[in-house]
């Protein structure tokens, strides 16, 4: 390469010339192997320590590298959480909790209810403690042997039934209910693990069956089922013991009835002998305070005892009173006559033509005594003329008729504090032939208590009060309720009544010294819809004393048969009538009405100042009895 000098290092070679190396003495040969390296022994790992930040990172990071992790993680966390619930609630299963074994015992036992008393605090339903048996299934260790022992204590106890309770899987269920103290000892001894005693109530009715159907009964959890028990169920009592109230009749206050037990006691003995005597399918009677409303006393037969109601359920153990419904026949004439008095269609001159039949639709309307003349207003009652009663409801009209009705309270359901109440049946096209036949008693069927109500609101002034069964408080003023009828036909109402016991069908239950007023009704019973020959239903109803009336009585009987000696007669006058005869004999006395020895000279003054001056003076001849 021009200007510059290459200099090339000479090669190695060796010096053939120079003297070779002397090894040292204790140098190993040539041929001899290499000592063995020496290897260094490896150092300790380093001890790595915790970074919080990085675990953080690893498990919240939002690198898609970790969302593995973060899921493996996640399902193990669930995983371990299910596991601890399914394990919790496995031992909550399999192990009895007192707590919870208690709370179904407070459940299951019987509430208490308030007791019930008559007008006067006579006791008519209790509670008392009764002890009851029951069994913690997952606690008996053998079923059989518990089964096989206590149903040799308990006789009356089913076997199967009792086993099949026992292998239920519950924690409480009742062996048997009320106990005796024997009984409660003998099992107590048998030491069974899981079996135990609970005090509950029981309701007791210490008259029996009186006045069973205004009382009702309760079921073995103490609950109202009929009557007034179920009525104080519907009035709060369920809705406390629901909502966990601890009650006892200690903080209950006493339910006070209008019945007075002296008076229901005397109504229902008669209608026992009346309806042996008569051969009646049923009978029922009531007796009303005409200016509370109050129902002094009501029995319907057949009937039960509350203790023990099996017979609450046979088909003719009904309230005949608010239950049954029925034709009232001719006691539904003073409705006839108070509506053409209050029409102005009628006074009591008014004289009407019965002489013939009364041509209606098909048919004719007969009279049971055929007068053939002209009868006046009071005779029309007195002789309990189908038709003179059809030709005032027709000189009222159709429309007139029902609005009466209405207004009276005949036409729809009548609701007392009694659960069990029935609608009226009425007429599928009400006609001019209904209401001819209605004037009288036919064709429109009501419960006997609401027929009551309507002749009650006749006689007390005109004042339309509902029944009640509960007693009203002191100082209840009538005015408040609806008025229906003016007191002129309220008091011409009373004098027509007072006549028909003097001189018409009302003479059996004219009682001398309590200036009885009262009618009869005898209508042919429905059977298969057609009038049944040789079937009737009777009603009775008088009001005592007649010039300021204080009751109402009131008999029905179904089916009753006549006497040999009454001729074979089976209407009204003969039964319904001779019974209320003897209730107003026997229950006014009771009720502090003591017979008049002189009665009143000028007992219907407002009829004497409007010129009806005949209405106080004694009537010389009358009808007979039917």
């Amino acid at each position: 390469m021009a200007g510059a000098t290459a200099r090339i290092e000479p090669a190695f070679e060796p010096d053939h010339d120079a003297p070779a190396p002397v090894a040292p003495e204790d140098a190993a040969p040539a041929f001899a192997p290499a000592p063995p390296r020496q290897v260094a022994p490896p150092a300790a790992p380093l001890r790595r320590r915790f970074d919080f930040k990085k675990a953080l990172l690893a498990i919240f990071g939002t690198h898609l590298s970790k969302s593995g992790f973060r899921i493996r993680l996640t399902a193990a966390a669930f995983g371990a959480l299910y596991l601890l619930f399914v394990g919790r609630l496995a031992y909550l299963g399999t192990k009895p909790n007192p707590d919870s074994l208690r709370r179904e015992a407070s459940q299951a036992v019987s509430a208490a209810r308030p007791e019930i008393v008559d007008r006067n605090g006579q006791l008519l339903a209790m509670d008392v403690k009764v002890m009851s048996v029951f069994a913690d299934p997952r606690e008996i260790i053998d079923k059989d042997e518990a089964t096989e022992e206590i149903t040799a204590i308990l006789p009356d106890l089913n076997a199967h039934d009792l086993r099949a309770r026992l292998g239920a899987k519950k924690g409480f269920v009742w062996i048997k209910r009320d106990i005796s103290p024997s009984q409660q000892q003998a099992i107590f001894r048998l030491g069974l693990p899981g079996v135990g005693f609970l005090p509950e109530n029981k309701r007791v009715y210490p008259n029996g069956p009186l006045a069973a159907h205004v009382l009702g009964f309760t079921n073995p959890d103490n609950q109202g089922i009929a009557g007034i028990e179920k009525y104080l169920d519907g009035q709060g009592l369920s809705d406390l013991h629901d909502a966990g109230f601890k009650l006892t009749q200690d903080n209950l206050a006493p339910v006070a009835l209008s019945l007075d037990m002296r008076a229901t006691h005397a109504v229902r003995d008669e209608l026992v002998q009346a309806m042996q005597r008569f051969s009646a399918k049923a009978a029922a009677a009531a007796i009303i305070d005409v200016n509370t409303g109050e129902v002094v006393a009501a029995e319907s037969l057949p009937d039960y005892d509350p203790a023990n109601p099996v017979d609450a359920l046979k088909p003719d153990a009904i309230n005949q009173l608010t239950v049954g419904v029925h034709e009232m026949g001719s006691t539904f004439k003073a409705l006839t006559l108070a509506m053409a008095l209050e029409s102005g269609k009628a006074t009591l001159n008014t004289r009407v033509d019965v002489s013939s039949p009364l041509r209606a639709g098909h048919s004719y309307i007969h009279d049971f005594e055929p007068q053939h003349r002209a009868l006046s207003l009071p005779e029309i009652f007195t002789y309990s003329s189908n038709i003179g009663s059809a030709k005032l409801a027709m000189a009222v009209g159709v429309e007139g008729h029902q609005a009466f009705l209405r207004k009276m309270g005949q036409l729809t359901r009548m609701r007392t504090e009694l659960p069990e109440n029935s609608a009226p049946i009425l007429p599928r096209r009400w006609s001019e032939v209904s209401t001819m036949t209605i004037a009288f008693g036919h064709g429109l069927a009501v419960a006997p208590l609401q027929a009551m109500m309507a002749v009650a609101a006749l006689v007390n002034g005109g004042y339309l009060i509902k029944p009640t069964f509960l007693k009203r408080p002191e100082g209840f003023d009538k005015t408040g309720a609806p008025h229906v009828v003016s007191e002129k036909t309220s008091e011409s109402l009373r004098y027509i009544l007072r006549l028909n016991a003097i001189v018409g069908t009302a003479k059996k239950a004219n009682i001398p010294g309590y200036f009885v007023g009262g009618k009869t009704g005898t209508a042919d019973k429905v059977v298969n819809g057609r009038y049944a020959k040789h079937k009737v239903f009777t009603t009775f109803m008088a009001v005592v004393p007649a010039d300021k009336p204080r009751y109402l009585f009131m008999t029905v009987m179904d089916e009753p048969k006549g006497l040999k000696q009454d001729g074979g007669w089976d209407t009204a006058a003969y039964n319904s009538g001779y019974v209320t005869g003897r209730l107003i004999e026997r229950v006014t006395p009771l009720l502090g009405l003591a017979p008049r020895l002189n009665l009143p000279t000028e007992p219907f003054p407002l009829l004497a100042r409007m010129g009806y001056g005949f209405a106080n003076a004694p009537p010389i001849t009358g009808p007979g009895d039917h």
